[in-house]
């Protein structure tokens, strides 16, 4: 995904900092609590963190990433720009809403393949871990399925008195406001009060339904379902009357008491799907290595295409939303801390 080929493979998703430090952290706070044991050695060895917070240390490396010069090629992965009608109608389509340069959902899918490769150095396979912990984060985010004014990003509103804009408000200024902080110790204990209601309270009839159809061998279509998922709830809860009564409103505390429950529910969902995400991606790569060790034919990685070019959908003009996000560079803004 680093020579020329490869960066042509993956580029051009909606850059954002979904959720905020807070928030990322968050989800891989939770999913720290459900990975396998097993899971947990295979990622730590390939992150080279044996410390307990080996998955939140890295969960908001790919917001700094696309920052530096190396990394700006990564800007577009971060989101899927939806062209539906909310509140009319909402639905994601990979073939109408993910560009030439790519997605979330084609960049899920890739780094999923690139993270199990025997192929790529080292370092190639540690940055796919890493983003892959913050991308199974960012497609939970609504806002980062949804085109309407660069995802919100375009709409002005204040929280509590400052000035903001919705997209930045659903990353931080709500998961903020819910906790109380920003810190990686804030992450924790939102995290256990969400594993509290997995385990025993409001998600536990809900958590099966999360990670339905999870399939590593089919990780874009995985991943369409979680963007489609997230996308449903632009219509429902982030704009259900439109958008035009948004714009310059102040969104705490009415707005926010209407929005928050889902907030936290999204994270619960980020959480509990990397988990499981990442169990089923150590597992198959435990398979293959006890294949090799017992002198078994194992599926030549050399020659799997890791660019992530075949993924891509038909090449065809941009929108000009896509085309305003190219003009500012896939930005949506510093939303961290």
């Amino acid at each position: 995904m680093y020579s020329s080929l490869a960066l042509l493979g993956l580029t051009a998703f909606q850059g954002a900092h979904a959720w905020g430090n807070l928030g990322h952290e968050t989800v891989a706070l939770v999913a720290t609590n459900y990975v396998k044991t097993a899971t947990k050695t295979w990622a730590q060895d390939i992150l080279g963190d044996t410390s307990k917070d080996y998955l939140a240390n890295v969960a908001t490396w790919a917001d700094s990433y696309r920052y530096n010069s190396a990394g700006k090629f990564s800007a577009p992965y971060h989101f899927i720009d939806a062209q539906d009608n909310p509140p009319s109608s909402c639905n994601v389509d990979y073939d109408r809403d993910c560009t030439n340069g790519g997605c979330i959902v084609a960049a899920i899918a890739n780094y999923t393949n690139r993270v199990q490769s025997t192929s790529l150095s080292d370092t190639q396979v540690d940055y796919a871990l890493r983003f892959i912990i913050h991308f199974l984060g960012d497609i939970t985010q609504p806002l980062h399925d949804e085109s309407y004014d660069l995802g919100g990003n375009d709409i002005d509103v204040t929280f509590n008195g400052d000035d903001t804009n919705l997209h930045a408000s659903w990353d931080t200024a709500i998961p903020e406001q819910l906790v109380g902080g920003y810190s990686l110790s804030d992450a924790q204990d939102w995290a256990n009060d969400l594993i509290k209601e997995i385990d025993s309270g409001s998600y536990k009839s809900q958590k099966s339904s999360w990670v339905s159809g999870l399939d590593i061998t089919d990780a874009k279509g995985s991943a369409m379902g979680w963007a489609t998922d997230a996308n449903a709830f632009v219509c429902s809860v982030v704009a259900p009357n439109g958008w035009d009564g948004l714009e310059n409103a102040e969104l705490y505390p009415d707005y926010y008491n209407g929005v928050v429950d889902t907030v936290s529910l999204q994270i619960a969902k980020g959480g509990y799907r990397l988990a499981k995400w990442l169990d089923a991606i150590a597992a198959q790569a435990s398979s293959k290595k006890v294949r090799r060790d017992e002198g078994d034919a194992v599926e030549d990685e050399v020659e799997q295409d890791l660019s992530g070019r075949t993924l891509l959908p038909a090449k065809k003009p941009l929108t000009a939303i896509q085309r305003r996000r190219a003009a500012i560079g896939f930005g949506c803004g510093d939303h961290s801390h």
